[in-house]
């Protein structure tokens, strides 16, 4: 296997843009450039590898805007460099997400509403990686960062984390409240942080989880990442977003803050998310020149 390195000067800058709690949370204050170092040291290796997302707002009756567009980029950056490249989601949301990759160019037939425990050895994928997808708290049920329990509306598929756990294959968590797929490896930190989060603080753990303030830029920074060891641009560009959310709202999708359905992610304008994506590329830009 060839070793890829990523420089930690090049991680700590995308973990600056990424990752200073703008959102307010704090859960991202807990993110080191070596999380970010070692997901895209292994993934930039894998043939095959599944992206899951996708998180249902009960009270709107539709998917929420963060997620779909940072699992679809990750997925089309794997699928453009030759990767065999699948979304998993669950059937509440898997509409929305197929209209956001379609916007965005990578192949809606690929975005699977998983059914059946078996996905893992029909697959068989080199790696997971979860984006703003639900995992359980300590009491096994499925909660919202209002600590809502919404476990009737959220097909559990945070088990594929712990088979994989059994099968020895690669995962990595991004989240940005401490209730997605891989916040288990800090519910410690988490709940001095913010102890009004304990009730909904997610216990599975992933292999490495990279903790954000907008889940979605988590994914563009990975996808970054691995433009710069594959020596080629293949995240996101700024006419994506646009893309990517107005897909979203045609299938009344929300923002999981203001459950409106705008092209707003987690609170942030489509002009926010726009100038991520335009540092992440100048970042890439001069590193690789």
């Amino acid at each position: 296997m060839e070793k890829y390195r990523l420089p930690s000067g090049f991680a700590e800058e995308l973990v600056n843009i990424v990752a200073s709690n703008k959102g307010k949370r704090g859960i991202s204050i807990l993110c080191k450039h070596i999380y970010l170092q070692k997901a895209a040291e292994v993934l930039a290796d894998v043939s095959r590898v599944a992206v899951v997302s996708g998180f249902f707002v009960p009270s709107s009756g539709a998917p929420e805007t963060d997620g779909p567009g940072g699992a679809v980029a990750l997925a089309r950056t794997f699928w453009k460099h030759g990767a065999e490249t699948e979304i998993w989601t669950d059937g509440l949301c898997v509409d929305a997400i197929r209209a956001c990759a379609a916007a965005a160019g990578f192949p809606e037939e690929n975005v699977i509403a998983v059914d059946r425990f078996d996905i893992l050895d029909s697959f068989s994928p080199d790696a997971v990686v979860f984006t703003e997808r639900l995992g359980r708290a300590a009491d096994g049920k499925f909660y919202n960062m209002r600590s809502e329990d919404i476990s009737a509306w959220t097909p559990s598929l945070d088990w594929i984390s712990v088979l994989c756990s059994r099968k020895k294959i690669f995962t990595v968590g991004i989240g940005d409240g401490g209730n997605e797929v891989g916040m288990g490896n800090f519910v410690t930190e988490i709940c001095n942080i913010r102890p009004d989060f304990r009730k909904c603080i997610s216990v599975i753990r992933t292999d490495v989880t990279i903790p954000v303030d907008v889940s979605n830029w988590g994914c563009y920074a990975l996808s970054t990442a691995l433009s710069y060891i594959w020596r080629e641009w293949l995240g996101p560009c700024r006419n994506d977003e646009r893309s990517m959310l107005e897909a979203l709202i045609e299938k009344k999708a929300v923002d999981g803050i203001s459950k409106k359905s705008e092209l707003t992610v987690d609170g942030f304008e489509i002009d926010a998310h726009e100038a991520i994506i335009s540092k992440l590329y100048e970042i890439w830009n001069k590193y690789s020149s």
